[in-house]
């Protein structure tokens, strides 16, 4: 009989693309896994990998096996998020991706949120750049993300956009422009820029956006985060362009004032992400229906017939 850890093992392998990598993962020995993946062939009595110095393959039989085994493991997923009653758990977690400005303005917030009504669970939260927080969601290592970078059309993501952010020009309050309420693109042409680093995508967004006005930034500082750049937009280094979500608290005090654009409203998308090969785990789907009621159907994986799309797609077409 096949044992549903095996299944685990196996299927972590072709997720990893080696069984090294796999065992990472598994916080296993790469001769564990080994044992596990050839005990499963031998009792199958079929080769399911091909192994070769840069990973494995699945061979055709474990095509099918892994055909099935996406089914099965999702199906259990589903089944645990379907019956399970999380304010009742001792103990569990969430691990959310975010980009910094996000990471380090808004979820604070929900998470303070969520532990008010879950106080024994716990979040984990890791900060990165867009293209990060991706892979991370892509390797399974994260249950959802939070990011405002533009997202291209990636087939295992699902993505749902939940706010549209204004973003707006940040002076200090002894600069020139700050009895005005907002500014004009030509004007921003030779004024010193603090940035985000250029692997970032709210980096690569405005550049482009401000290129496609023929505006090329004086650019004389980056850094990876928006903190930093607001710390050094109120010291006087120069201006830059933040989410309003940013700086709220500066402007409030003082510190800091903002502008409008004259001749563009600037505004990007706050996306929630997610691996739909992977049912969201009991405590995921409580943190984000938690904060986003609206979306419980879709969080849930429910088809327009209110049925778990997995068990649907296993019993009528399981390839």
């Amino acid at each position: 009989m096949i044992s549903l850890y095996k299944l685990e093992v196996f299927n972590m392998v072709v997720q990893a693309g080696s069984f090294s990598a796999a065992a990472e993962r598994l916080f296993l020995s790469q001769p564990a896994v080994s044992q596990h993946v050839q005990a499963l062939e031998s009792s199958l009595g079929v080769q399911l990998f091909e192994r070769g110095p840069r990973g494995v393959r699945l061979t055709a039989s474990g095509e099918i096996l892994y055909d099935y085994t996406r089914c099965i493991l999702s199906l259990l997923s589903e089944a645990e998020s379907a019956v399970t009653n999380v304010s009742q758990l001792n103990s569990g977690q969430i691990r959310i991706g975010a980009t910094p400005g996000v990471g380090s303005y808004v979820l604070p917030g929900w998470i303070q949120a969520f532990r008010m009504r879950y106080p024994k669970l716990t979040v984990s939260l890791l900060t990165d750049v867009t293209a990060r927080v991706v892979a991370a969601l892509l390797n399974h290592t994260l249950d959802a993300g939070f990011i405002e970078g533009e997202l291209t059309d990636v087939p295992e993501l699902e993505q749902v956009v939940l706010q549209t952010v204004s973003q707006w020009v940040v002076v200090s309050p002894d600069h020139a422009w700050a009895a005005r309420d907002a500014v004009s693109l030509d004007a921003l042409r030779g004024e010193p820029f603090v940035m985000r680093t250029p692997e970032s995508q709210t980096s690569l967004w405005l550049l482009q956006t401000l290129k496609n006005f023929d505006v090329v930034p004086h650019i004389v500082a980056e850094f990876d985060n928006p903190e930093a750049i607001k710390q050094a937009v109120i010291a006087g280094m120069g201006i830059s362009i933040l989410p309003e979500y940013v700086f709220q608290h500066e402007r409030e005090a003082g510190r800091l004032h903002a502008l409008a654009l004259q001749d563009v409203p600037l505004q990007r998308d706050l996306k929630l992400v997610w691996n739909a090969r992977y049912p969201l785990t009991p405590v995921a789907r409580a943190f984000l229906t938690g904060q986003f009621p609206h979306l419980l159907p879709k969080l849930q994986g429910l088809n327009d017939d209110g049925g778990p799309t997995t068990l649907n797609k296993c019993q009528n077409d399981p390839f």
